[in-house]
């Protein structure tokens, strides 16, 4: 993993959390317990914190940056899906962020939403609780969300994802690879 400090500010990796050797923090980056960040995501705090809480999965090349003004927060047990941009918002606990969606400064996924794969959450949108927000620019779908539905999203990663390549994944060479 690259991990780079801005000035005094750092990032703290709870050591329970699993970040990719691929996966790049930058600045004031808050990790919590049983959390995960794959390959090619990116987490840059360069104009303020980024927390993220415990058993949340953050996926393969998601980025996510904070604004100055609009701290950048993810709660427990979420989900972000791949290929995912938060810039400025907040995600409370159990969010389920669909692959490819764009959520916008000053957002707000309250605990136990959905934004649907390739949405774009404009600024300043709440998602209330279960409910989905889907679409470019996304419409949010109230009532159709429970919170368990999301989670066990989050459950799947931190339960067997997380310590699959924690504790047993390693970089090959590709001779080791080659089939003869």
């Amino acid at each position: 993993m690259t991990l780079y400090a801005i000035g005094d500010e750092r990032p703290r990796i709870h050591p329970d959390a699993y970040v990719h050797p691929e996966a790049v923090l930058i600045g004031k980056v808050r990790l919590g317990p049983g959390s995960s960040v794959w390959p090619g995501a990116v987490i840059r705090a360069d104009n303020g914190p980024i927390v993220i809480g415990a058993r949340t999965s953050i996926q393969d090349g998601a980025v996510i940056h904070t604004q100055a003004v609009l701290q950048t927060q993810i709660g427990d047990d979420c989900v972000i899906g791949h290929l995912v941009h938060l810039e400025g918002c907040i995600i409370e606990d159990a969010v389920l962020v669909g692959s490819g969606s764009v959520i916008l400064e000053g957002v707000i996924c309250r605990s136990g939403s959905l934004v649907g794969a390739g949405a774009v959450v404009a600024p300043g949108t709440e998602v209330p609780s279960g409910a989905m927000a889907l679409g470019v620019p996304a419409r949010i779908r109230p009532r159709t969300v429970t919170p368990d539905s999301v989670k066990i999203n989050a459950e799947a990663y931190s339960q067997r994802h997380l310590p699959q390549h924690r504790d047993g994944s390693h970089e090959v060479t590709l001779a080791e690879c080659l089939e003869h």
